[in-house]
């Protein structure tokens, strides 16, 4: 297992990317934008992504497993349904919404880095673990579910 693997919540994560996205786009061209629209885009986005994240919240509560992403091996329930249908990560797709919209505010091309690197990292350091997880737990339930739903979108 690789020294990062689940090691840092993605709350943090997610912060300091939007941190390191707002640095960039200081020293980096940015272009003009209405700045009406420019908010509207990307609080749509935020919202598009927000609405991901708690509807995937809304239905581990209603299972009552667990949303500890620090510890994939402690879930009681595996939920496929809902949201879960349409993907298998809907709370990091919403936080994936959330980097294109604030990349979006930002007005700075090279901002767009910022959810690529975040599905990069996502997908290698965290998703592949919690599959890890899911797998020895459900065996046959999870590798059914994997075969009919994206990981992402």
């Amino acid at each position: 297992m690789n020294a990062l693997e689940l090691k840092i919540p993605p709350p943090v994560v997610a912060f300091l990317l939007a941190l390191a996205m707002s640095a960039v786009s200081r020293v980096t061209l940015t272009f003009e934008a209405d700045g009406p629209v420019r908010i509207a885009v990307a609080v749509s986005l935020a919202l598009v992504g927000g609405a991901f994240s708690v509807a995937g919240m809304t239905a581990f509560r209603r299972v009552k497993t667990t949303m500890n992403p620090m510890k994939p091996e402690a879930a009681s329930s595996l939920v496929t349904s809902g949201i879960y249908g349409v993907t298998r990560n809907p709370m990091y797709v919403g936080l994936l919404f959330v980097f294109v919209g604030w990349a979006a505010f930002l007005c700075a091309p090279w901002t767009l880095a910022g959810p690529v690197v975040f599905v990069i990292y996502m997908t290698r350091f965290q998703i592949g673990s919690e599959e890890e997880a899911l797998m020895a737990a459900f065996p046959e339930a999870y590798a059914s579910y994997k075969a009919r739903v994206r990981r992402w979108l």
